[in-house]
């Protein structure tokens, strides 16, 4: 199972049965609407704050799962997912809800991959028939968190990112109809130095690019093996700032095959500077978008590499630099 140093291949063949997809109103008016299950028109969700209508985006993208599928929720064995927020809170109530055994992680934006990467490797290992894997994140919640509260108005700099608000789920198997995850490669924190919270893309883009790279050199392939690699959300900055340093490593690809959840999401014109953001933005762009295209016959095989910047407002506040990991997938049909 274990190939390289940090690659996990899964002989066995864990296939994604379903997924479920919930945005918010900015979603709605993005550039892939369509790939959503749920598109809300209320911020609030009808809820008392922004933590509780996260919660319902996690509870709604499971249930949206389980629905599309032929498994009623006693068959599952386990769920694993996590978010932005003091201590995954909103997640932890979802799995309240749920009621299922529960395995709370924290990777920050790369959580998806994360949980996804688990799952798939309890399933290989038959731990489990089936297990939900997700995450969600707020726009309102991760900026009263993390930065300013929305209702301040506070004004960013263009090297800033807009968190989505959204849930993705996925309904991991050990048999059934749907992509295949074949293999995962856990990344390690890559620390470059960067203190300001409102740079993500840089801080994340050196974890994304030495994840890519370990994938590549343990499984003994070339970039191209993939149709698509999708980072999680590096924006416009990180982006161009990753590629520049694979090219630099001798990891060099189509331009138009390295793409970034972020900037998949919203459409031209929206007002989110270098991007999107959150632990949702990977999640509903590959469980939506990417996953569609697949089943589409567009894409065959994608590697999907989640960031997260592991820093906290107390790190911030005693200007630590800020430690980025990533964690890649690969799916294939």
């Amino acid at each position: 199972m274990l190939q390289g140093h940090q690659t996990w291949i899964f002989a066995n063949r864990p296939v994604i049965i379903s997924t479920g997809t919930v945005g918010g109103p900015f979603e709605a008016n993005g550039n892939i609407p369509k790939d959503f299950d749920i598109l809300h028109d209320d911020m609030w969700l009808g809820q008392a704050s922004f933590e509780k209508a996260q919660q319902t985006l996690m509870e709604e993208a499971c249930q949206i799962a389980l629905k599309k599928s032929s498994i009623e929720k006693e068959q599952v064995q386990f769920f694993m997912s996590g978010d932005l927020i003091y201590q995954i809170t909103p997640t932890n109530f979802a799995a309240k809800t749920l009621g299922l055994p529960f395995f709370g992680l924290f990777n920050a934006c790369a959580t998806s991959m994360e949980s996804l990467a688990l799952a798939a490797m309890i399933i290989n290992n038959k731990g489990a028939n089936y297990i939900l894997s997700g995450t969600a994140s707020h726009n309102a919640s991760a900026e009263r968190q993390f930065r300013y509260p929305t209702e301040y108005g506070g004004q960013k700099p263009p090297t800033a990112q807009w968190t989505v608000t959204g849930a993705g789920c996925s309904l991991v198997a050990q048999q059934g109809t749907g992509p295949v995850i074949t293999s995962a490669t856990i990344g390690k924190v890559i620390d470059m130095g960067i203190t300001d919270p409102f740079n993500m893309g840089a801080a994340m883009a050196p974890a994304a690019v030495d994840t890519i790279e370990k994938h590549i050199q343990d499984r003994n392939i070339s970039p191209d093996y993939y149709d698509l690699i999708a980072t999680g959300d590096l924006g416009h900055i990180g982006r161009e700032i990753s590629y520049d340093l694979l090219v630099d490593r001798g990891l060099s690809m189509d331009e138009e095959r390295y793409v970034d959840c972020g900037l998949i999401i919203y459409r031209e014109g929206q007002p989110v500077l270098a991007g999107a953001s959150g632990t949702a933005c990977s999640a509903v762009v590959t469980y939506g978008h990417l996953l569609n295209r697949m089943k589409a016959g567009e894409l065959k095989r994608i590697l999907i590499v989640a960031t997260g910047a592991l820093h906290s407002p107390m790190s911030i506040q005693q200007n630590d630099p800020i430690p980025c990991i990533a964690h890649a997938v690969s799916i294939e049909i």
